[in-house]
């Protein structure tokens, strides 16, 4: 499947919005069979989950699943040439884009949260990770106790930048908190000296790690703040697509093949550079797959 991303720009996203607008008050496989059209919103600098690879093609574990469940729609609509529009999204955005129509499933690295269950529906969680920093070997820092007076970035609009702003007043850091756009800001702010450690999922930064000039430079340190659910975003009151996308990734994460497509993703080297994450699955991990569930950690 290629799997090309739609070029983020506004005319881009405003000409989608015409085609989804008119079709938006029905449910999402009745809309997707109406205009022969599935939209897949993706990350573009989310290494291992959600990328754009230098073909500028989607790939990732994200997608590898949500190829599972685009398979699946075809199936059900009866449309086996249906057509699929991938749109970048990012922490800002890819609530409201699924909200108005324009996605009709986000297959990012978007933590399942009761707060968002407000806004839109979940998946099946499909990866759990936990936050932490990554910083310089030689930064002085190994706790969230030594940013301390430093300047510290995370990605705007996430779990962590919640945390990280929480921690501050709380205790009274005095921290400067550098709020990023994406990996790509968040990586280039903390390779560039702006701030000492990134906070975010631990195995997102060990993806940004991977990327870095010299990845052998940077640490994972820091004791968990929290567990994150990863699942795939969705239009809230719409069963039949929400039952459709679990029973999907249900049969995916109980069958053998969850172990081949983790492996391709986590254990062995993964494109850009060709560097193993080294990121065995957990034991949290091997429970979740034999008994898949929705359930927000908070």
């Amino acid at each position: 499947m290629k799997t090309k991303p739609l070029l983020a720009s506004a005319f881009a996203l405003a000409a989608l919005s015409l085609v989804t607008g008119a079709s938006y008050g029905q449910m999402t496989l009745a809309k997707i069979q109406a205009v022969d059209l599935i939209a897949i919103g993706h990350r573009e600098t989310s290494v291992p989950f959600s990328y754009v690879d230098a073909s500028n093609n989607v790939v990732g574990f994200s997608q590898d699943l949500c190829n599972k469940v685009i398979d699946a729609v075809k199936a059900r609509t009866k449309h086996p040439d249906l057509r699929v529009r991938f749109i970048p999204v990012t922490s800002q955005n890819r609530i409201s884009l699924v909200q108005n129509g324009t996605v009709d499933l986000e297959c990012g690295v978007t933590t399942n949260l009761t707060s968002r269950q407000n806004q839109v529906a979940f998946s099946d969680t499909f990866f759990v990770a936990t936050t932490r920093l990554l910083t310089k070997k030689d930064s002085g820092i190994k706790d969230f106790p030594d940013l301390a007076g430093k300047t510290v970035v995370t990605n705007q609009g996430t779990t962590s930048e919640r945390i990280l702003r929480k921690m501050n007043e709380e205790k009274k850091m005095n921290m400067s908190i550098i709020s990023a756009k994406d990996y790509g800001e968040g990586r280039a702010t903390l390779e560039t000296g702006r701030a000492v450690a990134y906070m975010m999922d631990d195995v997102l930064l060990a993806g940004t790690r991977s990327l870095t000039a010299k990845p052998s430079d940077w640490v994972l340190v820091g004791t968990p703040q929290s567990s994150e659910a990863y699942g795939f975003m969705m239009r809230k009151d719409d069963p039949e697509f929400k039952k459709l996308v679990d029973d999907t990734m249900s049969q995916v994460m109980k069958s053998p093949e969850i172990k081949t497509m983790y492996d391709k993703w986590f254990m062995k080297p993964v494109p850009p550079k060709n560097i193993n994450f080294d990121f065995p699955m957990s034991e949290t991990m091997q429970k979740l797959y034999a008994e898949p569930n929705d359930k927000a950690f908070e």
